[in-house]
């Protein structure tokens, strides 16, 4: 079992930045892929970005690319969010995701699978104003 924390949500002005963090615990925190979703009101779960357990790879939706950035912390157990230049579009609820470390690896082709992540935090709520 594969437990996800989510922080560092909050208020912004555009333009701004933020910092979301998701510590894991259970499995290895080494063999955890991981990955950021969010969730607008009245809008579907939408993937955001993935990084695969070993940090060699990540991957980014197109809304995000090229201002948000995903990286791990292996001894924090930790991935993070670093979100720049953000706009009011990127106001939802962001929830860290977890692949089952036994599923298929991550892949451009299944990242943005609702169904590969077995795991989610509780979502922590950005804000951009305007």
């Amino acid at each position: 079992q594969v437990q996800a924390v989510e922080s560092g949500g909050g208020l912004v002005q555009a333009g701004g930045s933020l910092r979301l963090s998701c510590a894991a615990s259970g499995p290895p925190f080494s063999i955890l892929s991981m990955g950021w979703w969010r969730q607008a009101p009245g809008k579907e779960r939408e993937f955001v970005a993935a990084i695969t357990w070993n940090g060699d790879n990540t991957f980014y939706a197109d809304s995000v690319k090229g201002r948000f950035t995903i990286s791990r912390d292996k001894g924090k157990n930790t991935i993070y969010l670093q979100m720049n230049s953000l706009e009011i579009e990127d106001t939802a609820v962001y929830y860290c995701a977890v692949p089952s470390p036994h599923g298929p690896a991550l892949t451009f082709s299944n990242v943005a699978s609702f169904n590969l992540y077995d795991y989610w935090g509780q979502g922590t709520q950005v804000t951009v104003s305007s």
